[in-house]
């Protein structure tokens, strides 16, 4: 069986890559670079491989690799950001795709592409950060939209487009960090989606990256744009502006 090549994957493990070893040479970089660019469609946005699904994920997926590349000069700028803009909605976030309901994960996917793109400027920062800053519920964690529970992987979603619009300090960061530590298992460790459920790597991950963003104690500090550690970013040459908890 020969296994289909995915933007997603392709993010991964150049990515990976680079926290390893601070480059992406020796990586097929032309190649990646090749494939992602063709997974770009006539109306801006990305495939996330042959088959055809559209969504914000694989478009702020293809323009990470491509920074991590350097191959950001071969990506139409204008059209990708056409194609984020026309996702946006009335609330100020932004959705899976045109017309699709505003998620908090969706918004980080877009401010991160446009982030990457130079582009953050294009839309109102406000009224989206007013709509990040509601997701946070009265016991101090965030949901990634209204009505629905809390959850710790938010605590990433929500706190890095903050810290990409300079408005990381209208959130009760407080709160959010008593929120995130109370979902940790003291004996087996790692971080669960809220307290009492079980610990996996997914929420264990965004719930360090969150404390991260706040400015936790002991914690590397971490770029929003990539969630991955600022000495590599800043290594790479790709860091964005962001703001971060003293």
């Amino acid at each position: 069986m020969r296994w289909e090549m995915k933007g997603a994957n392709v993010l991964f493990s150049v990515g990976n890559s680079c926290i390893l070893y601070w480059k992406v040479g020796g990586c097929a970089a032309d190649t990646h670079g090749l494939v992602v660019l063709g997974l770009q469609q006539c109306n801006g946005s990305f495939q996330g491989d042959k088959w055809g699904e559209t969504d914000t994920r694989f478009l702020y997926c293809a323009t990470n690799v491509l920074a991590h590349l350097g191959a950001l000069d071969e990506l139409d700028h204008e059209k990708t950001i056409q194609w984020v803009l026309r996702c946006s909605n009335f609330d100020g976030g932004f959705g899976l795709t045109e017309g699709a309901e505003s998620h908090a994960a969706q918004v980080f996917t877009c401010v991160g592409a446009l982030s990457i793109l130079h582009a953050l400027d294009r839309i109102d920062q406000d009224t989206l950060a007013w709509w990040l800053v509601e997701r946070q519920v009265p016991g101090g964690g965030l949901n990634g939209r209204p009505q629905k529970l809390e959850d710790v992987c938010y605590s990433w979603w929500v706190l890095s487009s903050l810290s990409l619009l300079h408005r990381l300090h209208w959130i009760d960061s407080e709160r959010l960090c008593a929120f995130i530590l109370s979902a940790q298992d003291p004996e087996r460790g790692g971080i669960a989606d809220r307290p009492d459920n079980v610990t996996d790597v997914f929420h264990t991950q965004f719930g360090v990256a969150g404390l991260s963003l706040l400015g936790y104690s002991g914690l590397q500090r971490v770029d929003p744009t990539y969630c991955m550690p600022c000495h590599i970013t800043k290594a790479l040459g790709i860091q964005r502006p962001f703001q971060s908890r003293p």
